[in-house]
């Protein structure tokens, strides 16, 4: 069966079909179906559920002679049968007879040469108006003559038996490459769908387009120099990318193609736990009408959010459009970057604040995918826990990491003039507990310094890991810049240097046999007391 016969079916078997309704008659449709109810400041707020995150155990990937050779296998990518694929469609498809649904035109990827077109089946109006967020919205003359692609089923009232299905458990979110679908079922979390995607483009674009594909965000400045941050949560990607002198391509997912950057999505998924005004001026104005917040709780008595209330989850979000934020380039694509940031929270205190980064470093830290979480809220417990996900987007990745890494490395050599840093967003002085958090307005002129073109003074090479660290920059204390001098124990600082770089090596076994010379050459050098 064709995915455009899979949409026809559903259609013709539906108490109901909505088809591209707009913000306001999606929202209507989620009040009047008790899906959720409208916050002080307009948005919609909606219940996801038993799930409130991603379930990354209960994702599989259709194992078939297109994907049986090509797909890292493991815990990221687990197998699923074909044929056991094809039984639960049926089954999720009957399922889904007889019910309202809400059907959805969009694609994803601002550059039309990299187009893929899309249609969301939902079971609910609130799931639809997170896919019409998200996603990039075509014109009616687009819907009547653009031809589907890809297909996304979400049918969260369908449980599985894992028994007869094959799933783990009643719920799951399967990728069949061949057939070009994704079948989502016992989860009402949105993220299952934007994930799915971006899954999906970074297997198909890396492959047959020579697209690196990219868990990032990106911006624009004014001379029309694009650059790439790289970060997971808690490094200060969206704070530091979000920068009032330069234009924001997108804040999450992106393509870096034949001499464009290009942003795959057409909006946000914002985390909202301990939202302020004062911290996220940007996320807390586009949370408006027509927006949608998930899993969110209310002071007493009132319909205004309390973003510290995490009673549901602490994973609350926020969907918007991109243009509910002011200053982002249009269309969201920018030129090849000029400048390509690793953002770490180191909380050993080891790494520089910024270094730059030879193109074998490069690769070697981008599968790396370091930073390191604080310590919990065990008493005495001060030893930070390192953090490591390859691509800093593991969990998306259906191809080896070094498939992505030797791109990036491929992007590097052709077009020299890229500048990759290494930028510690972390502790100075001393590992959490001891030492101090350096202060954003030092990482903010140390990036400045670096997009004006301005640290290609002279630099020292770090003993340890390689990096090169500038010996000045302006309006940061040249004593920041190298972490050893920062500490008061030099001893303690060699100690913790070691004890980091061995927990890089060891977490690099499990890629050396599919990384270049180049790449492992690049890996930090223990010292003999290590």
């Amino acid at each position: 069966m064709q995915n455009t016969e899979i949409i026809a079916g559903l259609k013709n078997k539906a108490a109901a079909v909505y088809e591209n309704l707009t913000t306001d008659e999606l929202v209507a449709k989620a009040l009047e179906r008790n899906e959720g109810v409208i916050t002080s400041s307009g948005a919609l707020a909606a219940d996801t559920g038993e799930f409130t995150g991603r379930s990354p155990k209960d994702k599989f990937l259709v194992k078939d002679s297109l994907t049986a050779d090509t797909a890292w296998w493991g815990n990221v990518n687990q197998p699923f049968e074909p044929a056991a694929f094809d039984a639960l469609l049926n089954k999720v498809l009957n399922h889904m007879g007889g019910k309202e649904l809400f059907i959805r035109h969009a694609y994803a990827c601002a550059d039309p040469t990299y187009r893929l077109n899309i249609q969301v089946v939902t079971e609910s109006a609130y799931q639809n108006l997170f896919a019409k967020h998200l996603f990039l919205r075509p014109t009616a003359e687009e819907i009547a003559t653009a031809p589907t692609e890809w297909i996304i089923v979400a049918s969260p009232s369908f449980k599985a038996d894992p028994a007869v299905d094959g799933t783990r458990q009643h719920n799951f979110t399967i990728v069949n490459m061949s057939r070009k679908i994704i079948l989502i079922g016992g989860s009402g979390y949105t993220g299952e769908i934007k994930k799915g995607i971006f899954g999906v483009l970074n297997y198909i674009l890396p492959q047959e387009r020579n697209v690196l594909s990219m868990h990032c965000s990106a911006n624009i400045g004014k001379a029309g120099d694009t650059s790439i941050f790289f970060g997971l949560s808690g490094t200060g990607k969206t704070t530091l990318s979000a920068d009032p002198n330069r234009k924001l391509i997108g804040d999450d997912e992106h393509g870096w193609g034949d001499g464009t950057v290009f942003n795959f999505e057409g909006g946000c998924y914002a985390k909202c736990v301990n939202l302020t005004e004062e911290k996220e001026p940007q996320i807390w104005h586009a949370i408006k009408n027509g927006s949608l917040v998930e899993n969110v709780r209310f002071f007493n008595d009132s319909n205004e959010v309390d973003y510290d209330n995490i009673s549901v989850t602490e994973n609350t979000r926020a969907a918007y459009p991109i243009d509910y934020i002011d200053n982002i380039a249009v269309p969201s694509v920018g030129d090849a970057p000029k400048n390509i940031f690793f953002l770490t929270a180191d909380a050993f205190g080891v790494l520089p604040p910024i270094s730059k980064l030879t193109t074998g470093q490069a690769m070697y830290h981008f599968i790396s995918g370091y930073t390191a979480k604080v310590a919990g809220t065990e008493a005495g417990v001060t030893e930070p826990q390192a953090t490591f996900s390859a691509c800093f987007g593991q969990a998306f990745l259906p191809l080896h990491p070094t498939k992505y890494a030797k791109m990036l490395g491929e992007k590097l050599e052709a077009n020299p003039n890229v500048n990759v840093w290494l930028v510690n967003t972390g502790w100075t002085g001393g590992p959490y507990g001891v030492g101090s958090r350096m202060k954003l307005s030092y990482t903010r002129a140390m990036i400045t310094a670096a997009l004006e073109g301005e640290l290609n003074g002279s630099f020292t090479a770090h003993p340890t890991f390689g990096v090169l660290m500038p010996d000045s920059c302006a309006n940061v204390p040249a004593e920041l810049l190298n972490p050893r001098n920062t500490w008061d124990d030099k001893a303690a600082y060699d100690k913790q240097c070691n004890k980091l770089a061995v927990l890089f090596n060891d977490n690099f076994k499990k890629f050396e046999d599919g990384a270049s010379d180049e790449i492992i050459h690049a890996a930090p050098k223990v010292s003999a007391e290590g």
